[in-house]
């Protein structure tokens, strides 16, 4: 698998190298070789990672402090790259915020070394850890910090908590991309998602908002058996 085209690392040690980038693409690429040829990620040593990439311990080690941490980073660099958002409103970045999700079940179906992956790292509970700290809560903070914008701007009811109403966004997307990998994942299924969602979620919508609804005559109780 190539990943010519991948997002480099955001953080780590600072690069002093012309080459070192490209040492890097060289390891990352190593592991996701290793991977297609069915090694478990439990049996992939350092060792045999610079082995495979052709280059030195030390250069995997001056890079990243172990498996864990290098194993984030080769997920990070096979998913599709966080979005940038617009910032034109709470519901435009939340669209496209749904939308990087549904892209990331679509790869996830098209790769069967994607999915396996993700598949043994959840029985890692040291990568998982890892992943979810450096990958999963930097997006999950995005995501709280649109809809906290979205109720400042109005957008959103002021009442309802952001931590809930993020899950309440995500889960039907999570539903569809994880949990049954057969549901349908259409073009416009995050747009749809958001628009549903904040029909019930703007000031004086559904609550307060719109036509009052009509009352029901009173249901006359049947008389007593004889």
């Amino acid at each position: 698998m190539s990943l010519a085209g991948s997002h480099p690392r955001q953080d780590g040690p600072a690069r002093g190298r012309p080459r070192s980038e490209a040492v890097e693409r060289a390891i990352i690429e190593g592991v996701m070789k290793l991977l297609e040829e069915g090694v478990p990620l439990a049996e992939l040593s350092i060792e045999r990672i610079a082995r495979t990439a052709g280059v030195g311990k030390a250069a995997i080690y001056r890079r990243w402090s172990g498996k864990e941490e290098l194993f984030v980073d080769v997920m990070r660099a096979a998913d599709p790259p966080d979005p940038e958002l617009p910032g034109t409103s709470a519901r435009d970045d939340l669209v496209v915020l749904l939308e990087a999700l549904r892209r990331r079940g679509l790869a996830n179906r098209s790769s069967a070394i994607l999915h396996n992956v993700h598949v043994q790292m959840k029985s890692s509970p040291a990568i998982w850890q890892a992943y979810r700290r450096s990958v999963v809560a930097p997006r999950r903070r995005t995501g709280l910090e649109v809809l906290r914008r979205g109720q400042r701007d109005g957008e959103l009811r002021a009442d309802v908590d952001v931590e809930l109403l993020y899950d309440l966004f995500l889960g039907p997307l999570l539903v569809r991309a994880v949990l049954d990998p057969d549901a349908d994942l259409p073009d416009d299924l995050a747009a749809r998602v958001v628009d549903t969602l904040l029909d019930g979620l703007r000031p004086g919508g559904a609550r307060g908002g719109g036509s009052p609804a009509v009352s029901s005559p009173p249901v006359s109780s049947p008389p007593p058996a004889p």
